[in-house]
């Protein structure tokens, strides 16, 4: 059975990025465009094995997603934030709220899948 990644961002084109660069590890992959489509994701799916989330973006961002979902017991599953930002003061906010890793966009792909692998439990 694959394991099952979120993809929250609102852009199409980052979306279809992060698809393309970890599709070919047969994860089941479930796009949403914001952070409460994100939180609508993951009560759908309990058994997430990622969330690969953005910080900026519209109705709920990044953190805002993290937080409520720590409130809200859905903590456990790793988060993974891939964004343009890289300040020192929204990683640690990030790792506070619970997330796992930070990558800063435009990622590598291959630093993705091994990040994806690894927090997902599917590293080999």
């Amino acid at each position: 059975m694959s394991k099952k990644v979120i993809i929250v961002d609102d852009s199409r084109t980052a979306r279809l990025q992060i698809i393309n660069a970890i599709s070919v590890d047969g994860y089941e992959l479930i796009e949403a465009v914001d952070g409460k489509e994100g939180l609508e994701k993951l009560r759908a799916h309990p058994d997430t094995a990622l969330v690969v989330l953005d910080l900026n973006m519209p109705r709920m961002n990044g953190l805002e997603m993290l937080s409520t979902a720590k409130s809200l017991g859905q903590g456990g599953v790793p988060f993974l934030l891939l964004t343009t930002e890289a300040q020192p003061e929204l990683v640690q906010q990030a790792r506070a709220l619970g997330a796992k890793a930070w990558i800063v966009k435009p990622f590598i792909p291959d630093q993705l899948r091994a990040a994806v692998a690894k927090l997902s439990g599917a590293a080999r």
